[in-house]
């Protein structure tokens, strides 16, 4: 599986991206409604975040405590990737979610974490901070 697919395959319901970002979910609803990050949603409406998408809201959160506000972090992240991904749910990465179990998943997310986002240093540092307190 390609680096570029598993970054954007839908994975995480919202309870679980609002452990890994410190969010809540109405902080995550309302930066979805501002177009700061798109999941995909399943065919029942639930939302799906992928890997960019907890990417997107971390560097959002850090943003805003640096004091920006939605119009700056639009701009800032316009600037950064002016036509972001939208996380897809096909087939196959549906069924390949499906098949995951909660430890597999864990593990691709520490491997994801730990082990990727060499050509983005400054990303992969915040990730780390962020999220290091997930792996003892």
């Amino acid at each position: 599986m390609s680096d570029d697919l598993r970054r954007n395959m839908a994975l995480f319901p919202i309870g679980i991206v609002m452990k890994l970002t410190d969010l809540t979910a109405r902080q995550i609803r309302y930066y979805e409604q501002n177009g700061l990050i798109q999941p995909a949603r399943t065919e029942g409406k639930q939302r799906l975040f992928s890997f960019n998408d907890v990417d997107r809201l971390l560097e959002v959160k850090a943003l805003i405590e640096k004091g920006l506000n939605i119009a700056g972090i639009k701009q800032v992240l316009q600037l950064q990737d002016p036509v972001p991904e939208q996380t897809e749910i096909t087939v196959s990465s549906e069924a390949k979610r499906k098949e995951l179990t909660e430890q597999e998943l864990h593990q691709l997310l520490k491997q994801q974490i730990f082990f990727s986002n060499a050509n983005r240093p400054s990303e992969h540092a915040l990730i780390r901070g962020e999220l290091s307190r997930f792996f003892h």
